[in-house]
């Protein structure tokens, strides 16, 4: 399997599990107070080694406690962790999570130190990119480091997944550095500026988009390409915890292109991992390993 790098965000997640999300100038009693290593970046970088990919990270961290338990949550799954920097001048990103009793949650993100990961510092790790397969990028650190990655996986031939995550308006020169562009309806929308799903994914392949995957929850995922589109359903699973289900998607996804898998194939292991994170609390605690992931689909008849 060809090697994945991500560039991205490695948080500390503080979650407080409550029986509903409270109203503006609310107080609630909640229950269970949980901290869970996360970040876009970090939960996707864990997802695909997981799965049996070799994986590459680059980002920042606080040099504290945090920090410290970030890189050693990565490193204890495998992944190579030589070009994140332990930053002094800024705390570790933390994200304020509130999990509901039906598995939905509310997410507050404060970047710390992955809001310092610049161009330069991307530029600086090109080696990290010679001999990858693919570069999964997503928008929880500054946009000149993702277009400076973005722009060196193009230049050394990796499919490059971006999952525009969380939404904000991008650049049709970023738009057109993508292999894979993989949002969620909400990013689509945002993206797009259309509320119909329709509308929206057309308006994205108008601006340029090479290939459209977008998450769809429960109902699964669609891709959409020059040459048509293609529904690939969900699995029905209970949901536990909604956290970190698209970046075991977008792990998942990436790792099986990485192996050389038709898309097809890539979106079907891609919803299987996200079904497996929701029935399990937690961000990376939630994701799937390969002997999970290979059951999973051969309890429903599929094949590895």
């Amino acid at each position: 399997m060809a090697r994945i790098v991500v560039v991205g965000s490695i948080n500390m997640d503080l979650v407080v599990e409550t029986e509903r999300f409270p109203a503006p100038g609310e107080t609630l009693l909640g229950q269970r107070f949980s901290t869970f290593p996360g970040g876009k970046g970090a939960n996707q970088a864990v997802a695909a080694a997981r799965l049996g990919a070799p994986v590459r990270m680059i980002g920042r961290v606080g040099a504290d406690k945090f920090g410290d338990a970030l890189l050693a949550t990565l490193q204890n799954d495998g992944v190579d962790t030589r070009w994140v920097q332990q930053d002094a001048q800024a705390a570790s990103g933390v994200a304020l999570i509130t999990v509901s009793a039906d598995g939905q949650n509310t997410i507050v993100v404060a970047a710390g130190a992955n809001g310092r990961l610049s161009a330069q510092d991307v530029t600086a790790a090109e080696a990290a990119f010679i001999d990858a397969g693919a570069v999964v990028l997503q928008l929880e650190i500054p946009l000149p480091a993702v277009e400076a990655a973005a722009r060196l996986g193009r230049k050394h031939g990796a499919a490059v997944v971006l999952n525009p995550a969380p939404a904000q308006p991008l650049s049709d020169e970023l738009l057109a550095l993508a292999d894979y562009l993989v949002p969620n309806q909400t990013e689509l929308e945002l993206l797009s500026g259309q509320p119909d799903l329709e509308r929206g994914m057309r308006a994205l392949m108008e601006r340029g988009v090479r290939n459209l995957v977008v998450t769809l929850g429960e109902r699964g995922a669609r891709w959409v390409s020059p040459a048509g589109t293609l529904d690939a359903p969900a699995f029905a699973v209970r949901a536990v915890d909604t956290v970190a289900a698209g970046d075991a998607f977008v792990g998942a996804f990436s790792a099986a292109l990485a192996e050389g898998r038709p898309v097809q194939e890539a979106l079907l292991r891609g919803n299987a991992a996200g079904a497996l994170a929701v029935t399990r609390a937690g961000a990376q605690p939630s994701l799937p390993t390969r002997a999970e992931l290979e059951a999973f689909l051969r309890e429903r008849g599929f094949g590895s």
